[in-house]
């Protein structure tokens, strides 16, 4: 995920600000995800009103509340279990 300078500008604007605020000054910016685009407005709506006291507060929502989008495999992990009827290796305990 990249944030395309949209970082800069949370450092350097000034708090507490609501997510209404941030959407309507900055709400354009666009952050690139893996399989696609949203803009700032699109993941920070999902989140419904919040007040975010520092930059940290917004870069956390943004990194958290992006879409399906952001992910690479979706679906996918390598602790899975095997498929009934599949073999693979036996799990280690440590």
């Amino acid at each position: 995920m990249r944030l395309n300078g949209t970082e800069d500008i949370i450092d350097s604007i000034e708090y507490p600000l609501t997510s209404e605020e941030v959407i309507a000054t900055h709400g354009e910016h666009v952050i690139e995800l893996q399989n696609g685009t949203e803009t700032v407005a699109e993941v920070l709506g999902r989140l419904g009103s919040e007040t975010y006291t520092c930059a940290d507060d917004i870069k956390t929502a943004l990194y958290t509340a992006v879409s399906h989008e952001a992910i690479g495999r979706r679906f996918y992990s390598d602790r899975d279990a095997y498929t009934l009827g599949e073999t693979g290796h036996t799990p280690e305990s440590f």
